[in-house]
């Protein structure tokens, strides 16, 4: 049996761009994936002024981290966005960068700003929870 994760709206709450509620079915694998950071493969944060360039190196990292796991941004149920900022629009220029990268899977996710994050120069981290059928494992 292939089991998903089922996104669920509210007609009761503010119109998002993202489900207010993952439902993970019994029985699927949990994956809790360490914060994804936009670290490239010189072990360097690029950047430290943009944050759509930081976000998107993030998500390409998450990809990578959820590939080794047999899995894809479809899989993931949940995301923590941190940016070290106190701009929201900074904030909303992560998110929708990030927001862009899933597509129509619009996960339940959560943004925080931020004072500072775990290397230098670096303004976003991305934590994820996937799930998956155990037959993907």
């Amino acid at each position: 049996m292939n089991k998903k994760i089922a996104l669920m709206y509210s007609k009761n709450l503010a119109k998002v761009d993202y489900a207010y509620v993952g439902h993970i079915p019994s029985g699927m694998d949990l994956f809790f994936m360490a914060g994804a950071c936009p670290i490239d493969k010189n072990g360097e944060v690029p950047d430290q002024s943009n944050y759509e360039l930081q976000a998107k190196l993030c998500v390409e990292n998450l990809k990578i981290a959820l590939k080794e796991c047999r899995a894809n941004l479809e899989d993931v149920a949940y995301t923590r966005v941190l940016v070290a900022s106190d701009e929201q629009s900074d904030l909303v220029s992560a998110w929708e960068t990030i927001r862009a990268e899933f597509g129509q899977h619009d996960v339940p996710s959560i943004l925080f700003g931020v004072t500072v994050l775990g290397y230098a120069n670096q303004l976003v981290e991305i934590e994820a929870v996937a799930a998956l059928s155990p037959n993907k494992v």
